[in-house]
Order: C-alpha cells, then structure tokens, then sequence
C-alpha cells in the first residue's frame, strides 16, 4: 500500500474471478457478452482493467456465470478501493446522494471529468504506478455511474474561471474535457456554473469542497487539503458551506452564459 493509503486489490480479484469463471464456463468473451446483452469491447475493456464493471454489468454476469452474487460483491468493493481512504466515506454517501453541489477552484470536479483528463491529473502524483493510476482513473469514472441512473442526482457545479485556462494534458484533453462539461450541463438535473475572473477576490478562493445531500437534515461535506482530503458531518461546519457555495454561485455567471463561456474557452485549446 502507497503513502496514499490505496488499494487496487478490489479491481484485481474481480477481473481474476471473471476471466476464471468464464474460462470455466467455456465462453469466449464475444460469448460472454451476447448472453448479458453488452458489447464484447466492453467485457475485454473490464477484463483489461481498462474500465470498472457497474453493478448492473456485474449482476448480468453472476446470472450468466452461474456464480452465487461474487462479482456483484466484488464490484461494490472495487468501487471504492482505489479511492484514497480518506476519500471513501465521502464516496459512500455521494453514491446514493439525491442532491450533490461542487465548488472547484482549480480542477474539473470529478464527476465531470473525462478519462484522458482525470488520467493526465492523476499522473502528477509521486510515486504511482501505471497499475495504481488506471485503478484511480477507473474509480473515478465508476464514480460517474450515479449521474446515469433512473433517478440522477440534482448537481451543481461552480467552477472557478481559472479552471477553464489551467492546462491538464494536452490541448486536445482540454478541449474534449471543456465541452464534455459544457455537454452535461445540458442535462437538466446538472447546472455548471462559471465565477469570472472579473470578480477578483472571493471567498471561494481558499479552497474546493462538496456536499453531498440526502435531505436538508443529511447532508456530509468534504473538504480538499494538500494531503488529503476531510469529510465532515458537523453541522454547523456544513452550514457554513452551503452559505459558502450560495455566495458563490451569487458570483458566478448565469448557466447558459457560463456554457457558452465554457465552449468559447473550449475551442481556444484547438
């Protein structure tokens, strides 16, 4: 285990318990695919590592494997291993989360980002192997899969102007991964929302943190450190960033002026 306190054990054993049960089965993975109705790219991008199983995909193949829920279990702590320990119990609530808010400063928020620019944001840490910055970058992508279920959560997005001009990767990741963003603010239950350098100083400059809500009595925060980040369930500490976020969102441009902003800035990284 790294200083980062990681585990990429979860998305191993699931991969070995797949290749192995199919292997048992005597099913290619073309075969394999057409008996969970799922394209065989994808069961050769999850047997790769190259992309994390949802719990739907892992469900589909414990019935088509005969297996007793072992891949659905192992899908569920795969999901979260690769996270950063301090970062799971947030990763807990976010998962079942009706309304999510994001202020971000410098980055893309997670569930926004593009693969190429999580992979390119995540490379910068010392000390992590290829192994360990796929099993990251395919935690965060599994992450997104709440933005696509039934009943997706509300979100909102506030990004600092600055995250716009911050290079991650090369132009083209920027410019895929602006209008990737400007793309799901079209969603209706998404609003992305753009603070313009005009504003000069801000409250918000101090720092990136989320609430995750599940009613005005549920809600958790997290806060970004150096180190690490914290999760806090005081609530008069979460109060404090919900007024926080409010005001900024007071700051920021309105929704469809911030998309637009957003795809102007996109087709300047061409």
């Amino acid at each position: 285990m790294s200083t980062r306190e990681q585990d990429t054990t979860g998305p191993s054993l699931f991969v070995a318990e797949l290749v192995a049960a199919r292997t048992a089965a005597g099913l290619s993975q073309d075969a394999l695919a057409a008996q969970i109705n799922y394209s065989p790219s994808l069961i050769g991008m999850i047997e790769s590592g190259r992309r994390a199983p949802t719990l739907d995909v892992a469900q589909r193949l414990d019935r088509a494997l005969k297996a007793p829920g072992t891949l659905a279990r192992l899908q569920q702590h795969a999901r979260t291993t690769p996270l950063p320990s301090w970062f799971r119990p947030y990763a807990e609530v976010e998962a079942t989360a009706t309304q999510l808010r994001s202020w971000q400063p410098m980055v893309v928020d997670g569930l926004l980002q593009t693969a190429e620019y999580a992979r390119a944001l995540l490379a910068v840490r010392p000390n992590t192997s290829v192994d360990e910055l796929e099993g990251m970058v395919s935690a965060r992508m599994d992450r997104q899969t709440i933005l696509d279920r039934p009943s997706p959560p509300l979100v909102w997005v506030v990004l600092d102007e600055a995250v716009l001009h911050r290079r991650v990767g090369t132009p083209e990741v920027m410019r895929e991964q602006l209008l990737h963003v400007a793309d799901m603010a079209e969603r209706p239950n998404i609003t992305v929302e753009v603070v313009p350098a005009s504003a000069g100083a801000h409250t918000g400059l101090l720092g990136a943190f989320a609430i995750a809500e599940h009613s005005e009595t549920a809600r958790v925060g997290y806060l970004e450190t150096v180190t690490n980040g914290l999760v806090v369930e005081t609530g008069s500490v979460v109060a404090e960033l919900m007024l926080t976020f409010d005001t900024l969102r007071s700051e920021a441009l309105p929704r469809g002026v911030s998309r637009e902003t957003i795809l102007k800035e996109a087709e300047s990284w061409t």
